[in-house]
């Protein structure tokens, strides 16, 4: 008998949902050997017959969906069920048991968190403002971010940026090279924005700019990737965010994921003490 599972994600939207929901089950087991099979916008009979037809063609098939219409998560439990297949709705009962929570009827609509509102377009607005304003890009409007990141090269900043911009923020950031790198209105005014400091461990940047270099075919900037050299640019970082008072993460053992939902409980803090 095979070990790999075939893991089918059943989606009547984008599948965007029940994938992070995956990854973070897969996420708690060590000896998980699987494949993935995407189903988005699934939403007749018909599409799930042909996906119950597909998965006989595979061994240890595993159902999981988000799909919203009672009818058709009805349909494709019971499908499954009769071809003895493992099946898991992901929403359902949660939908149920908020519905007599807050004791209104849910709405069942497919897609129904991405509403094009004026919280996706704020979200395309956030998304515009931190492309413009990454690695130290048009900083004389820098007061209209939400967040302003620091930190020395190879720290993440860019990756976090994004991620957090897709939540709405809008985010600036800087690369520090030196205290001549922050600009004259942090300076000045140090709590203007919610301003985080990244620091990394030495060891990690070295791979880290090591890798970056490869990656452009640059041998010749022997300083970037100087063990001595990285070590004074992360302990000149940090003394600059004791100086003017700005929290910093560490992010060498941390995700994007992770270092961003640091940032956000700060800048909630940060707010709450404005």
């Amino acid at each position: 008998m095979s070990n790999t599972y075939e893991i089918y994600l059943v989606s009547d939207s984008t599948g965007e949902t029940l994938e992070r929901i995956f990854l973070a089950i897969k996420a708690q087991f060590k000896n998980f050997n699987y494949k993935t099979h995407y189903y988005s916008f699934t939403r007749t009979e018909n599409q799930i017959s042909k996906i119950i037809e597909s998965s006989k063609k595979t061994r240890n098939s595993i159902f999981l969906y988000t799909i919203v219409d009672n009818k058709l998560a009805k349909h494709l439990a019971e499908e499954c069920n009769r071809q003895e297949i493992p099946c898991f709705g992901v929403l359902g009962d949660l939908i149920l048991s908020f519905s007599r929570l807050l004791n209104q009827k849910a709405l069942h609509v497919p897609s129904g968190q991405h509403v094009m509102d004026d919280e996706y377009y704020k979200k395309i607005e956030a998304i515009q403002f931190t492309m413009n304003h990454d690695d130290g890009n048009s900083l004389d409007d820098i007061e209209k971010s939400d967040i302003i990141l620091l930190g020395v090269s190879r720290t993440s900043k860019t990756p976090t940026s994004i991620y957090l911009a897709n939540k709405g923020m809008k985010i600036s950031n800087i690369p520090l090279v030196n205290e001549k790198s922050v600009p004259n209105i942090l300076k000045e005014k140090p709590n203007i924005k919610c301003v985080v400091g990244l620091t990394a461990e030495p060891d990690r940047l070295v791979d880290l700019r090591k890798n970056r270099m490869q990656s452009i075919n640059e041998n010749d900037n022997k300083n970037y990737v100087n063990q001595d050299k990285i070590r004074a640019e992360i302990e000149d970082s940090k003394k600059l965010f004791l100086k003017y008072k700005w929290p910093s993460i560490d992010v060498t053992r941390k995700s994007v994921e992770e270092t961003a939902a640091s940032i956000l409980k700060i800048h909630d803090i940060f707010n709450r003490n404005e």
